[in-house]
């Protein structure tokens, strides 16, 4: 779709939409890239997770130029490797004046790395628990998680609507962490690692055990991420989640739009 013709249907765009840019995890698969949501308003934009083969997905659905600020989870490549590329895009194609990033100070410090020194364009701003920042109609709320690094799962509210993401966690973190007033969420997004026989095996969960967090939080809708080639089908994990939440629940299909 051309720029100007996106330009002219953000305001048929819901008050809040994510749209699955990668949903799998550890690997990108032949189909889908590593982590990667574009959180959307009528007027604002947040690319939440640049996992790698996100930024080509990205080009899909919007410029680069026209994201309003970025967000990395935690530094596992599989969430944020491809934002050393963005930085090359932005400064030497793009000739962008910066690029607002939130992420962890482990992050940044990978990235810079990574770079060899400089990050710029790439404006950064460390966030850590329950940090809250707004960008744009956005607001935004961050819980640590039960991962290995220091790992944010976000709270994104707009027009009324709450949208949650789990980022990398294991059973011991809950969305409740994200909702003090517990007004709960219209949907999740939550991660789905693990095969049956793997629960507790590392720091991710199951479909079953997303299920659980899920309905324990007042969840509206669950949608499944972070899936790893060749675990348990699609179908099943679908039914194990369905099991334990009391919800509809849906797998986070590259290319796939949820309306808040």
């Amino acid at each position: 779709m051309a720029p100007d013709l996106r330009r002219h249907l953000t305001k048929d765009r819901p008050a809040l939409s994510v749209t699955v840019l990668g949903s799998a995890g550890t690997a990108p698969h032949a189909d889908n890239p590593c982590s990667g949501y574009l959180v959307r308003t009528p007027s604002t934009t947040v690319w939440v997770d640049t996992g790698p083969g996100t930024y080509a997905a990205l080009q899909e659905h919007v410029a680069l130029a026209d994201v309003d600020a970025i967000v990395v989870t935690h530094e596992h490549p599989d969430h944020w490797s491809d934002l050393a590329v963005v930085r090359n895009a932005a400064r030497y194609l793009l000739h962008l004046d910066q690029v607002s990033v939130l992420g962890t100070a482990g992050t940044h410090a990978l990235l810079a790395t990574v770079l060899g020194g400089s990050t710029d364009p790439l404006r950064w701003t460390t966030v850590t628990d329950g940090a809250e920042a707004t960008v744009g109609d956005v607001s935004l709320r961050f819980s640590r998680t039960d991962h290995p690094v220091e790992t944010l799962a976000v709270r994104a509210e707009a027009g009324g609507r709450v949208l949650a993401y789990s980022a990398d966690t294991g059973p011991a973190w809950s969305f409740a962490s994200l909702d003090p007033a517990g007004t709960g969420f219209d949907l999740a997004l939550c991660e789905a690692t693990l095969d049956p026989h793997e629960a507790g095996s590392v720091q991710h969960l199951t479909a079953a055990q997303a299920g659980a967090m899920a309905d324990a939080s007042k969840v509206q809708r669950l949608a499944l991420t972070h899936l790893v080639e060749g675990s348990a089908s699609r179908r099943e994990e679908e039914a194990a989640a369905a099991d334990a939440f009391d919800g509809p629940v849906e797998i986070a299909r590259p290319g796939y739009t949820f309306t808040v």
